[in-house]
């Protein structure tokens, strides 16, 4: 990497506060700047290292008021964070190094159908009438079953496993390990206290522009589709159940388990470790925080929840600082009896 400041400014569209013409090679954390790096300031708690910084330049807000002189040529744009994002990905493309071709050591069965440019790794394992666009990339040690569709510049990464009859947009991500479409957790229980297995017929729907990280699990539906809309960001180790439709540009953060047939409203943000259970709604551009436990549908958008059972979020942190003078509180109320 080797960009002026002007340049940079240029692509993210920002107005250069200091001297321009200088070369930046590399991206640092703010805290961590040194010369030749560039950095940015979104989050106000590491507004301090901004004035100690060695960071040649640093990409904050166009409002920003200054409380002493900085060092850093400064780029001043209206989101940060956004800006900086977009500057990564530009350097990204430029540097990507993709790879074309299908590996000799590959198994793809017949009926498949590939597009142009297409990449295929190593010992993956492509079953019969799967048909894949142009420009994806399939690395090592992928499996894909029969009758999966995937769409154009995809990226599979090593190890994952998608089941038959997937359906794959555009511009979808799927990291290592991850699973689509194996059976959903549906079992009948019997007379005798055993349980038999219901078959899961269906199938996954994932739409374009979609990230499903690392281990993450997308079961199948029972009957029908389970659906991954359009723009979802999936973390690692996330589990989707049978059935369950996630709202287009929702993101999910790990550890989170969504349980079968609930329907995720769009715009939504999921934190790590919120379990939600079976047969519930949640209204579009619903917030809820990390390790919160919804049992039943969210009908009004635009919420931030907490707690367990969920609760308006600003109530729960009130409850949770009440929790924490109960033994105080104890004591007071012995002393009084």
């Amino acid at each position: 990497m080797k960009f002026t400041v002007d340049q940079i400014a240029t692509i993210i569209q920002g107005a250069v506060e200091g001297d321009g013409t200088q070369t930046i090679t590399g991206f640092d954390k703010i805290e961590e700047g040194k010369s030749g790096s560039i950095s940015f300031l979104s989050n106000p708690k590491y507004e301090a290292y901004l004035y100690d910084t060695d960071a040649t330049a640093v990409i904050v807000a166009s409002d920003l008021v200054l409380k002493s002189p900085v060092k850093s040529t400064l780029i001043r744009v209206k989101e940060p964070y956004v800006a900086f994002t977009i500057l990564l990905q530009k350097y990204q493309e430029m540097t990507a190094e993709r790879e074309t071709g299908i590996s000799i050591h590959a198994i793809i069965e017949a009926g498949v159908k590939v597009g142009q440019s297409i990449f295929v790794g190593r010992f993956t394992f492509i079953d019969s009438h799967v048909s894949i666009g142009n420009s994806t990339s399939i690395h090592s040690h992928v499996s894909i079953g029969k009758n999966v569709h995937i769409g154009d510049n995809c990226i599979i990464y090593p190890g994952v496993v998608i089941y038959k009859d997937t359906i794959i947009g555009n511009n979808v991500v799927i990291h290592s390990n991850a699973v689509i479409g194996s059976d959903g957790f549906g079992h009948a229980p019997q007379s005798d206290g055993t349980y038999k297995a219901i078959p899961q017929l269906g199938n996954v729907v994932i739409e374009d522009d979609v990230s499903i990280g690392a281990n993450s699990t997308v079961d199948r539906a029972t009957m029908g589709s389970t659906y991954i809309r359009k723009g979802v960001k999936l973390d690692n180790l996330v589990q989707i159940a049978h059935n369950v439709d996630v709202g287009a540009h929702t993101a999910i953060a790990s550890q989170t388990g969504i349980s079968g047939s609930t329907k995720i409203g769009e715009y939504c943000l999921i934190a790590g470790q919120v379990g939600i259970a079976g047969h519930l709604t949640i209204a579009p551009k619903t917030i809820i925080t990390g390790r919160t436990g919804i049992t039943k549908s969210i009908k009004e958008a635009g919420q931030t929840l907490g707690g367990y059972p969920a609760m308006n979020n600003a109530e729960f942190l009130k409850r949770s600082a009440l929790i924490r003078r109960l033994p105080e509180l104890f004591e007071q109320i012995k002393n009084i009896k």
